[in-house]
């Protein structure tokens, strides 16, 4: 039975129920006026001081009230969230707030991103939501939106939520209520779809993965289809734990991955973070994979099986330089954009690209997802190693030499301070200084996270004592002048 058609069976037809009074913007939002609500990635912050149930229903409420009115026809709303132990109270509060504004909600529990995303697109679905914070320590969550093709949301629509969010006014009475229905099976769904393309073409037997899932939403899912490929599979950090999330582990802190690969001899090993949209990899002798080689190896297959318009790869302004220069020196196109899978994805519809990505591990293919996916992006780099019969080291030492890069976060509690660094003029006069100091052998990128209270400041050069030069001094200009 198809998707569509489990929901017309388990549509529930309008009704003459009571009429709801739905007053749920009075009083609203306790955050700076000029600031937006959405960041990067969606809703952030700590739980219980920038992210309530309160504002999880309200969220909810509005987004559902936005999203219906767009779509105009009844249809669910796919939910879905990670092992926090905040997720299921604001997973509860997002479905009160949606089924309010009249919309079923369709929740599949525990599932990467990725999963959200897929479904929204696959199904009859006006939009889904997911319950995370992605990399970020346990005592953060998150809200993430996704439209009905299964992309996040685009800024004029969140712009809109905040809009209703804000409002004094009070939303017209609703003709019904939408109903919440448990739907996890969903999730097998997605599983079958990001595995069956590869199985047709590749085995993965006698391949030896680890697979460090950070305690998080991956853990059901990603040593399940790995297997089902092929792999021997050795798991770190495997079972849902709020409590451990991302602490000491996944795609943030590659140490035990690092040394279970060399343990265990293994092939290859990937770490996810909390949500599972990213993934780093790591080779036999243990070294960092990241996004840059990622893209790099994955755009060298795209190509030779002519699946890469015009050769270009869209990346971030985080990328290394050497891989730049690399991917150019074989004929291929590399743009950047803003940090941020959604300004990636926007340059790849802009550009017509079918491959880009963060150097974090955020990688979209429109070949094979609708959004960054780590567990699709890990299963293609295995099939890329099983294909070409060299390892993923030997893979890496042929592809390009990456400049030093050096990037420190410096923590900004005050957010104005932190989304206002630019007007910082001690900071800016020793960006300008170590910007001619360098010249065209070196980058500087300083900018404010959208997900975490953090200054990042890069400095990238082909002399490594000079980037640390200036790094240094940069980071000590952050502390002088923005705490």
């Amino acid at each position: 039975m198809s998707i569509t058609s489990q929901f017309k069976r388990n549509s529930v037809p309008k009704s003459d129920r009571n009429i709801q009074s739905a007053k749920f913007t009075q009083n609203l939002i306790p955050i700076t006026k000029d600031i937006p609500l959405f960041g990067t990635d969606g809703i952030r912050g700590q739980v219980g001081k920038h992210l309530t149930s309160d504002l999880a229903l309200k969220v909810g409420f509005c987004a559902g009230l936005e999203l219906g009115q767009q779509a105009q026809r009844h249809s669910p709303f796919i939910l879905g969230q990670d092992s926090r132990n905040s997720s299921d109270m604001l997973a509860m509060a997002l479905s009160a707030g949606l089924t309010a504004a009249g919309l079923d909600v369709w929740h599949i529990g525990l599932c990467p991103t990725p999963t959200v995303a897929y479904l929204t697109h696959q199904t009859e679905a006006i939009g889904g939501v997911m319950v995370s914070a992605s990399h970020n320590p346990p005592a953060d969550n998150g809200i993430k939106f996704f439209q009905a093709d299964g992309t996040k949301l685009l800024p004029s629509v969140q712009r809109q939520i905040e809009r209703r969010l804000r409002s004094a006014e009070q939303p017209e009475a609703l003709p019904k209520w939408g109903h919440h229905y448990h739907r996890p099976e969903l999730t097998q769904t997605y599983l079958e779809a990001i595995q069956v393309p590869l199985q047709a073409q590749v085995n993965f037997s006698g391949l030896r993965v680890v697979l460090d899932l950070a305690w998080g939403a991956a853990t059901q899912l990603a040593p399940a289809v790995f297997m089902a490929m092929g792999a021997e599979v050795i798991c770190l950090h495997d079972q849902p734990n709020g409590d451990r999330i991302n602490v000491n582990c996944g795609s943030t802190h590659l140490e035990p991955l690092k040394a279970a690969v060399q343990l265990h001899e293994a092939d290859v090993g990937f770490a996810f973070d909390g949500d599972a949209d990213r993934v780093l990899a790591v080779d036999h002798l243990g070294r960092t994979v990241d996004g840059d080689y990622i893209l790099y190896l994955w755009g060298q297959a795209l190509r030779a099986q002519g699946q890469l318009p015009d050769n270009l790869i869209v990346a971030t302004v985080m990328s290394n330089l050497g891989f730049e220069l690399a991917w150019q020196h074989q004929g291929g196109r590399l743009i950047r954009s803003a940090v941020g899978d959604q300004h990636v994805h926007a340059q790849m519809l802009k550009k017509g690209s079918m491959l880009g990505g963060e150097q974090s591990g955020h990688i979209l293919c429109p070949h094979y997802g609708v959004s960054g996916d780590g567990l699709l992006t890990a299963l293609h780099l295995t099939a890329i190693i099983r294909q070409s019969c060299d390892s993923l080291a030997e893979l890496v030492n042929n592809s390009f030499q990456t400049y030093p890069q050096i990037l420190k976060n410096v923590r900004v509690e005050d957010r104005d301070l932190r989304c206002n660094w630019q007007t910082c003029q001690p900071l800016q006069n020793l960006i300008d200084q170590a910007t001619r100091d360098m010249g065209d052998q070196g980058r500087i990128l300083v900018r404010a996270s959208g997900t975490e209270p953090l200054i990042r400041v890069m400095v990238e050069a082909c002399d490594s004592q000079k980037a640390l030069k200036w790094s240094d001094l940069l980071v000590a200009a952050v502390e002088k002048h923005l705490k």
